[in-house]
């Protein structure tokens, strides 16, 4: 029996081979990956990937793909995807609360305002799900993931097994992490602030109309392209000074209302994308002597 015809009949229900991911992708962009799992529960992916040692296909890890750009040729080996079965959500205690890590950040953000819980408010203005927001340590106006987690549940790739790390156990970076490639998130404990509602609300919307008055929306995007590094200049602003904000790759191109932002404007490919960010970062470095770093994820051939 074919490696193929395994997994296609073990999984029947949660496994699917060269499928595009595009689907899967805020920029809409993405070749085919060679399998697609989708477990229904970490039950399933655990014994997923007892299976998987025995082949030892490569395992590449996606999100709600609001931060991920998918080259053309697509993923090879596994591409796993936590859907429903990790999108739960619970209140712990008064102040905490309890989430599967494909839950959408948005999500957890109105579960916390309609039980009086606040410090979760900057989720509302953040796309992706809570797992990719502990990766990333995501955050804006001055509030960030890691101020909120305790622990996280993770599954380590090679041995198959689930087990919790304390937050005081990572390290926590401007848009990183130090946890390791190889473990899965699987679900998180956060603790906020008990508040009233009203107040919760309230900055919920004021963070929000910010968000909408410089950012654009209704896009095929990723958001931001590059971190903000610098002291004092935000990476928009060095792609205009650079004289970037302009510039074009097929139909890749740059938003106007935000230079760090880059779209796909239709008929864009992968590559349009990829040679558009490594063209700017190039000008970027040659005329201001900044060396911009990615925050969007690549992956793919």
């Amino acid at each position: 029996m074919t490696t193929n015809q395994k997994f296609t009949k073990k999984f029947s229900n949660s496994i699917t081979h060269n499928i595009k991911l595009s689907n899967y992708s805020w920029f809409n962009l993405g070749g085919p990956a060679e399998y697609l799992f989708k477990p229904k529960n970490k039950e399933e992916l655990i014994e997923f990937l007892k299976e998987n040692k025995k082949d030892n296909y490569k395992v590449t890890i996606i999100g709600a793909g609001s931060n991920t750009l998918i080259r053309d040729n697509g993923v090879k080996g596994v591409v796993i995807k936590l859907g429903l079965g990790f999108s739960g959500i619970k209140l712990i205690k008064d102040d905490v609360i309890e989430a599967g890590s494909a839950l959408l950040d948005r999500k957890l953000s109105d579960f916390a305002k309609n039980n009086g819980i606040s410090n979760f408010e900057f989720l509302s203005c953040i796309p992706g799900s809570i797992g990719g927001a502990v990766i990333m340590n995501s955050g804006c106006y001055g509030y960030d993931i890691s101020k909120v987690l305790i622990s996280l549940k993770v599954i380590d790739i090679n041995i198959a097994q689930e087990r919790e790390i304390k937050r005081e156990d990572l390290e926590f970076y401007y848009r990183g992490t130090s946890l390791p490639e190889n473990l899965i998130i699987t679900s998180v404990k956060l603790r906020g602030r008990v508040d009233s509602k009203d107040k919760i609300e309230k900055l919920q919307n004021e963070l929000i109309k910010k968000k909408k008055l410089s950012q654009p929306s209704q896009i095929k995007t990723c958001g931001s392209t590059f971190k903000n590094k610098i002291p004092g200049k935000q990476a928009w602003q060095l792609i205009k000074e650079a004289g970037c904000d302009k510039f074009k790759e097929g139909d890749a191109i740059i938003s106007q209302k935000h230079s760090n932002f880059f779209v796909n404007n239709g008929k864009a490919k992968s590559a349009d994308i990829e040679r558009l960010i490594y063209r700017v970062k190039e000008a970027v470095s040659k005329k201001i002597g900044i060396d911009l770093e990615l925050e969007i994820k690549i992956i793919g051939e």
